[in-house]
């Protein structure tokens, strides 16, 4: 039996991009892959714009929490998907790493997030199709 793919989306935060990607993500895989995501500087709390724009969607974040890079959510991860943090990404021995060019939704309006939303849903399904051609699963 194939082992499942684990994705790490990862930026600053962890308050925005990366959970709005590991909820996507998780939606999309249906439970055939896993994602799980961090922050170089993990805040206090997800913002509140990015848990309203999942819930439009269908997506209950409100149990979600920012989290800081470590082995719990490091271990066994297939790809890094970084996302803004520059030189402070994490290397991950035997990870392949894709870096992500997007906005930050902090701040933001609903309707750009939105935006931002939707672009990382097709990139994380997108993503989902590719790791299990990898692993035929």
């Amino acid at each position: 039996m194939p082992k499942t793919p684990v994705a790490l989306f990862v930026c600053v935060q962890n308050a925005g991009r990366s959970q709005m990607a590991e909820a996507l993500f998780n939606r999309a895989a249906a439970g055939r892959a896993l994602a799980r995501s961090a922050g170089t500087r993990p805040a206090m709390d997800m913002h509140p714009v990015v848990r309203e724009a999942l819930a439009e969607i269908g997506i209950d974040a409100s149990s979600a929490t920012p989290k800081a890079l470590g082995p719990d959510v490091t271990d066994g991860v297939a790809v890094v998907v970084t996302m803004g943090c520059g030189d402070q990404c994490p290397v991950i021995p035997a990870a392949r790493v894709i870096d992500w060019e997007l906005d930050d939704p902090a701040g933001e309006p609903i309707e750009v997030v939105r935006e931002i939303r939707d672009d990382i849903a097709r990139r994380t399904e997108a993503l989902v199709h590719d790791l299990l051609d990898d692993t035929g699963a």
